[in-house]
């Protein structure tokens, strides 16, 4: 049966009792020096563990104190500006090399990735009627809900799913990643179905000598074909989400729940359920749609202080949906800028070119340039706002034709290679559950039966 709806008055008295017993005074976090979301006052993030997969650069040390800095990104010791600059230009496809140098710790040589390559091929197949009795039967409006599903459901077609032998665990992250691009579409193309009224369907099988980002286009578009533009933009875009560091949210949830010594197929399952949130994965979404809403109400996308006004009542919570915000401007971490932005302007703004959107990618600019500015006025500060790798994605992601329930799963097909690295890190080098401290600031109260009454 369906569940049922959270409006009635029963419920409705629940909730308001749940609030008034469970609100905490936010002056108690200060007084007990907690740093809520794990991060100091001066914005670095709460040392938890230790890592040698990437190094996010956000801040660079000056007489004692830290200062932010221009961001960088690091690949286990590279920087990701050099190893896409290596790439681009040439006929490779960058995100098979970065899926080896994040598990592996080294650069393939030309043998060497050859033979990962044609081993990813291999595993790009699913369990016989996997996607008839799975993915179809309960299509779910939420691809990612659909995915985790589908992740947990294979651990039931492995015979050693519990098993945390290294080489083992190797083999099914090597295979989660090889086959989240088949669970990403072809649960798309589920819901697609099951939501329109035709009767017409298609699938095409991955195959086995493209690469990852060519594999995507190749499987979502009926007549399978693609530029090589859009590939290679689709590659770089994967390049730039396989990975951020052990602290943001959804690779410290595999991490946390790796510590426990669950199978790899729970770790992953947590690991999506933190990157469906939109404030996390979901944060390209809400930038198109901001977008939708600028494009509606600016008349002349080029006349800035027609668009400075409309940003500025969107942060006076008079437009779009009322909270402030200016999605895609601004980030946990990164002040100054966001490298993996930058690279990926550049490259969105040449498919914008062959798409005949130019006029669109000036917007983008412009809104990340005035909304910057105006968010410093408004805080009155001389920190930096800068633009994240979101403020981009979602609309290369539209230039290339991917609906947006694809948006977040094409996310967890570059950022499982991430969370494979640190869980393979982890039970390497870690022997203890996590188990951080929670300080109890509520009441020790004798019992009595009045307490009920």
């Amino acid at each position: 049966m369906a569940i049922s709806r959270s409006d009635t008055p029963e419920l409705k008295r629940l909730t308001s009792i749940c609030r008034n017993n469970s609100t905490i005074e936010s002056r108690l976090y200060s007084d007990y020096k907690v740093y809520r979301g794990l991060r100091a006052p001066d914005g670095r993030g709460v040392l938890t563990g230790l890592t040698e997969i990437s190094d996010v650069m956000v801040n660079t040390e000056q007489d004692g104190k830290f200062v932010p800095c221009a961001g960088e990104l690091y690949y286990r010791g590279y920087n990701v500006k050099d190893l896409v600059n290596d790439i681009i230009g040439t006929e490779r496809f960058g995100f098979e090399e970065v899926i080896y140098l994040l598990l592996f710790g080294k650069l393939p040589d030309d043998t060497e990735l050859s033979s990962f390559k044609y081993l990813l091929g291999s595993y790009r197949k699913l369990p016989p009627a996997f996607f008839r009795d799975i993915i179809m039967k309960s299509p779910s409006v939420d691809l990612m809900n659909s995915m985790a599903r589908s992740v947990l459901t294979l651990y039931s077609y492995d015979s050693a799913a519990d098993d945390l032998l290294l080489s083992n665990v190797l083999n099914q992250c090597l295979y989660l990643i090889a086959t989240f691009p088949m669970l990403a579409v072809y649960s798309y193309q589920a819901y697609a179905y099951y939501k329109s009224d035709s009767n017409s369907f298609f699938i095409h099988d991955p195959d086995p000598t493209l690469s990852t980002a060519e594999n995507i286009l190749h499987m979502l578009r009926i007549d399978s074909r693609y530029t090589n533009l859009e590939a290679r933009v689709l590659d770089l875009a994967l390049i730039l989400h396989a990975e951020h560091g052990g602290g943001n949210n959804s690779t410290f949830a595999t991490r946390l729940v790796t510590s426990t010594g669950t199978d790899t197929y729970s770790a992953m399952a947590a690991a999506m359920g933190s990157l469906k949130g939109p404030k996390h994965g979901g944060a390209n979404i809400k930038v198109c749609r901001m977008f939708e809403d600028i494009k509606a109400h600016v008349r002349n996308w080029k006349d800035k202080d027609e668009l400075r006004a409309y940003l500025t009542k969107i942060l006076d919570k008079e437009a779009f949906d009322n909270t402030g915000l200016i999605y895609g401007l601004g980030h946990a971490i990164y002040q100054i800028s966001d490298p993996r932005a930058e690279i990926f302007r550049n490259s969105v703004g040449k498919l914008s070119k062959a798409k005949g959107r130019e006029d669109e990618f000036e917007l983008y600019s412009s809104s990340e340039e005035i909304g910057a500015n105006l968010l410093r006025e408004r805080r009155k500060t001389d920190k930096g706002v800068c633009a994240n790798v979101d403020f981009y994605s979602g609309f290369c992601y539209q230039m290339l034709g991917l609906p947006m329930e694809l948006f977040t799963p094409i996310f967890a097909v570059a950022r499982i290679v991430g969370w494979s690295a640190h869980r393979l890190e982890e039970l390497i080098n870690s022997s203890k559950i996590m188990r951080p401290a929670y300080k109890y600031v509520g009441t020790h109260k004798d019992y009595t039966s009045l307490d009920k009454r």
